[in-house]
């Protein structure tokens, strides 16, 4: 099995650093990011089925140079064997449409020298655009099954076919359990988790994590970074030029308001102290037992 997951950095709003520029873009390259919340499903999914057979697991992500750690962090979750970047100015600012188009490409591009990949995973959608779009639209380009909010899968090799429970239009009330050829796209919802019932698939999974930290230690030397030329895509199809989405405004990103007050206490303050002891007293359990 070779195997391909797709992942995306996002901006770490924790940090409350997002940067945008004169038209409302997203500086990426000036802005902190981590890897988007909602692939890690797609991860498990994707190492759920390394566990079970074996071969090959790919993560690839579209993005400025500084993605390789974000790609680091998804070798780490999925063992994954290999990385791929696209990356170059001709692919800044895209919308979903033309960052699909840049993905497809990428897999097929993987597909010629590599092997080709059995399964695409991907997460149902990113925590700063939230479309859910993107996924899709990379498999409408590669013409493949799509299999959504999945929250389980079964693949049969020798039938090449991939079987999977899915939430109905999202609802965890409804489920169905459908059916794919091989290879297939997998949206995987935030309700997947893998299984791993038989002993020798926990012995895999326990050698596998052994394997996978000497090789993210060494990310760099399972690294490939491909630009629009590598994957012959023209620039006026990806990128911002390729993005039929207009960005009409940009509000910023309001800093939550401060609910708790604090007093801070010089540990030779005795005053001080005894004021906070007389005050948590009530809280202890030697309080609520009645004890002194």
């Amino acid at each position: 099995m070779y195997t391909v997951t797709l992942t995306k950095g996002v901006p770490d709003f924790s940090e409350g650093a997002v940067s945008f520029d004169d038209e409302g873009h997203l500086e990426r390259g000036k802005t902190p990011t981590v890897m988007n919340p909602n692939d890690r499903f797609a991860l498990e999914a994707a190492l759920q089925t390394k566990v079970r057979h074996g071969g090959t697991t790919a993560v690839m992500s579209m993005g400025p140079p500084g993605y390789g750690e974000v790609l680091q962090e998804a070798m780490s979750s999925v063992y994954a064997d290999e990385l791929f970047l696209l990356s170059d100015r001709e692919m800044a600012a895209a919308d979903t449409w033309a960052t699909a188009i840049t993905l497809a490409t990428g897999i097929g591009k993987v597909a010629e020298t590599r092997e080709q990949p059995d399964l695409v995973f991907a997460g149902f959608k990113t925590a700063d655009g939230e479309t859910g779009h993107t996924g899709p639209q990379a498999c409408w380009c590669l013409d493949w099954p799509i299999l959504t909010h999945v929250i389980a899968l079964e693949v049969d090799e020798e039938e090449r076919t991939v079987r999977a429970k899915r939430l109905v239009e999202g609802d965890v009330e409804e489920i169905e359990t459908v059916e794919a050829p091989l290879p297939a796209m997998i949206v995987t919802d935030p309700e997947f988790e893998p299984t791993y019932r038989k002993a020798e698939h926990r012995l895999t999974f326990k050698d596998l994590r052994e394997e996978t930290r000497e090789r993210a230690a060494e990310y760099e030397d399972h690294f490939t970074t491909w630009d629009h030329e590598d994957l012959n895509l023209d620039p006026d199809y990806i990128g911002l030029d390729g993005s039929p989405t207009i960005v009409s405004s940009v509000d910023p990103i309001p800093k939550a308001p401060a609910e708790r007050e604090a007093t801070v206490v010089e540990p030779g303050d005795e005053a001080g102290m005894e004021s906070v002891l007389d005050e948590l007293l009530p809280y202890s359990g030697r309080a609520a037992a009645g004890g002194e």
